[in-house]
Parts: C-alpha cells; structure tokens; sequence
C-alpha cells in the first residue's frame, strides 16, 4: 500500500515536471513535490474510514462542535469568565490543528491541572529524539486524560504531538467525535463478525505503520483494550500482534521500525475510581452491560474529579537487539512482558498505594510510606464506596485493588521478562 502510494506520487511527480520549461520552474516544483508529497505524503483516501480531521476539514467540524448541547458545559468548565457565545467565535478564527491544540487543548489540560491536578511531574525525555516519531504503548487509566497529558508534555518540550486511538464504542456524543477528530485521534472498530474484526486489525495496523514510517508523526495507544479497573498494567500481546500484521517480515523485524516506547501514567487518585468499582462489581460472568451515555460520563469525571498527583514516566524504545533476542514461540507475549517491566518500574506509588495494600492484607506492612492524616482521607473515599453499592461485599475489595495492586506489580517487576 505505501509502495504504491509513493510509485503513484512519483508517477505524477515525473509527468508534471516533463511539463515545465524552464529549469527554474522545474526546481521551484521539486522543492514544493518533495516536500508535501514524498517527505510527508498524504494519507491514502482508503483511511478516510478511521482517520482524524485535516486542516482542510477543520472549519466545518469545529462549527459543528460548536453547535453541540456538550459545547457549552465544556467552554463554561474552560473559560469560567467567558460566555459560550464569545468561546465559539474565538474557536472558529482556529485554522489549522496545530493551532488548535497550542490554543484550546493547551488550555484544556491547564485548566485541568488548575482544578483537579495538585502537582504534575514527567521523566524520560532524555528516552526519546524530537527527530525520531514513536510508537507510545501505555498503561490506560483514563479515557482521554492519559493521551491529552503526554500530548502536553510532548509539545511543552518540543516535540510534535501524537495520533491517539479512539475507540468506536467511545464515539457516541456529537461533541466528543468532532473534538477527538480534530484533535488526532483516529477511530479503532470494536466487534463485528470475525471476518470483520480481523480486517479491521489489518487496516488499522496497515494506518500506523503507515503514519509512524511515512507521515513521520508519533502515535499514541493503550497497552489493552479498555482501561484497567483493577489496577493492574498488563500490555495485550494481541494488540503487539497487532501492529505486526501490516509487515511480511519476522515478527522481530515488524515491530522495531515502530519505535515502540512505553509510557506510565501514575495518578494519586485514581480517575473514575468509583465508576471502575461500580463496573467491576455489576459484571457478571465478564459481562458489564454499560448504560446509555455511561462512556461520556467516565470522560467527564475523569476530566473534572480530583487527581492529587500526577506522574508520566516515558520509558525506553524497544530496539531491534531487544526483539531478536526474544523466543520465536510466545515471541508477542515475550515482547509484552518487556513493555510492562518498564511500566511497572516506571510506576510512580503513592501514599494512596500503600494504604490500600495495608488495608486490604488487615497489616500495617507498607506504614512507613503513609501518616495518618493521609490514612483518614483515603477511609473518607472507601465510606464512598458503601455508599454507592450499599450492601455489595465485594465493593470495598474492588475499590482496593485499583490502589493496591500496583504495589504488587511494582513489586514483581524483576521476574517479568
């Protein structure tokens, strides 16, 4: 496909230059072809189905966005000093994506730091190359916040911002599909028959091979399908799988021209962390039936619930020696371990962490690493718990894994891989 894109490119590339008379003319057009056609060459029409919005796309989604009912709650949460009105008159003078995200989602995530973030650290910088795309693999705690932060980080540091996956199930709410569109998010497709789901995977790989090794550009997705409830960070090996569909090469030689690099996203207080609980206890035999706009309120608690601290911690790409290295038999699974030694070092603990982990073994174990005051908040959240599913044994549980099972994982990681 790309082989064809770029033979198709030259074709066009050599007919219209045959065309030009004189050698000026010829080098202004080599510069301008080169430069928009070859070095960064558009997508193929035959990704209009998942693709995010162009520039060229941009004026039209971002009036329909502003036409919402969901525009207003959110320019209200982001200029509290603004009337909706004035927001939107600002928001359509936007021409362009990048501007975009220096101006709205720049704002968005500074707001959110403002009310709901009381310290936000990164590490790992020093991991990655401004000159380099990669392929950001990270452990999911919130629907959007996980991606929106490292996009922040990114661009504070002089990076380009990333492609994020967004699923279909999530793109429900009028305001949330444009806003995801324009903001590189590019649609995964979740079910169908298995024909379906399979060539679904095929395409969807064939996409990012195709923006991290042509368009050049950085791309962001979860380690899983979903975000963790129970608070343990495990990489899908199906998903690694995944990404290898779109080569003909060994599984090894598929994945390292990726760039595949590990992120972890560490919250004090865990986004959602009720609603997870809720989820976790209602589900019966792996089955939760979701309500009707249940996915669109997790994003807007994610955004507005209180975080505390927030930690994201870039880890390092893997490189071609670290695949080859690996067993043919359970290559992906292997590869996933590698993934999630990282992520599970790189996991940022928290007071909350222990607390959790000394509740739910009756110990005082991990003591040193809490006082009580921090104790007597977290018991405040757990009488939450009650609360909500008042009556459901297994609810404090729940709750307790999501705060104390990275403790566990923090603690295994030097027999994963």
């Amino acid at each position: 496909m790309v082989v064809a894109t770029l033979t198709r490119n030259i074709f066009i590339y050599q007919s219209v230059l045959a065309g030009f008379a004189t050698k000026s003319f010829k080098i202004i057009f080599k510069i301008i072809f080169l430069r928009f056609y070859i070095i960064n060459p558009v997508l193929p029409s035959n990704f209009d189905d998942i693709r995010p919005y162009n520039d060229a796309e941009l004026p039209a989604a971002l009036a329909r966005m502003v036409r919402t009912p969901l525009f207003a709650q959110m320019a209200a949460f982001l200029y509290p000093d603004q009337k909706s009105e004035a927001v939107a008159k600002s928001l359509m003078a936007v021409t362009s994506i990048d501007q975009l995200q220096m101006t709205l989602m720049r704002d968005l995530i500074e707001r959110i730091k403002a009310t709901t973030i009381s310290q936000f650290t990164f590490s790992g910088l020093d991991n990655i190359s401004t000159a380099e795309p990669h392929l950001f693999v990270s452990n999911h705690r919130d629907i959007v916040l996980d991606a929106f932060l490292l996009q922040f980080v990114l661009r504070l540091n002089g990076h380009g911002t990333n492609y994020i996956t967004f699923g279909a199930n999530l793109m429900q709410d009028p305001f949330v599909v444009e806003l995801g569109k324009c903001n590189k998010m590019f649609r995964v497709e979740r079910g169908g028959t298995r024909a379906q789901f399979y060539n679904s995977l095929v395409h969807l790989s064939e996409f990012i091979r195709y923006v991290l090794t042509q368009e050049r550009q950085s791309l962001w997705t979860a380690q899983r399908n979903g975000r963790t409830k129970d608070g343990r960070d495990q990489t899908d090996p199906s998903i690694l799988k995944m990404f290898a569909r779109s080569s003909k090469l060994s599984p090894a030689e598929a994945l390292a021209p990726l760039n595949i690099t590990p992120v972890a996203v560490s919250y004090e207080w865990e986004p959602c962390d009720l609603l997870k609980t809720r989820e976790r206890c209602l589900t019966v035999n792996g089955v939760y039936q979701k309500a009707p706009g249940e996915d669109l309120e997790s994003i807007l608690t994610g955004i507005r619930q209180y975080k505390g601290q927030v930690h994201i911690a870039i880890g390092k790409s893997l490189t071609l020696d670290n695949l080859s290295a690996l067993p043919s038999a359970g290559f992906f699974e292997a590869a996933a371990q590698l993934l999630d030694r990282q992520i599970y070092q790189n996991y940022k603990l928290y007071p909350n962490n222990y607390i959790a982990h000394d509740l739910r073994s009756g110990s005082q174990q991990y003591a040193p690493h809490y006082n009580a005051d921090q104790r007597k908040i977290f018991l405040k959240r757990l009488v939450k718990v009650s609360e909500l599913l008042p009556g459901n044994s297994a609810a404090t549980c729940a709750f307790l894994d999501i705060y104390a099972n990275p403790v566990d994982c923090s603690r295994a990681r030097n027999s994963v891989g």
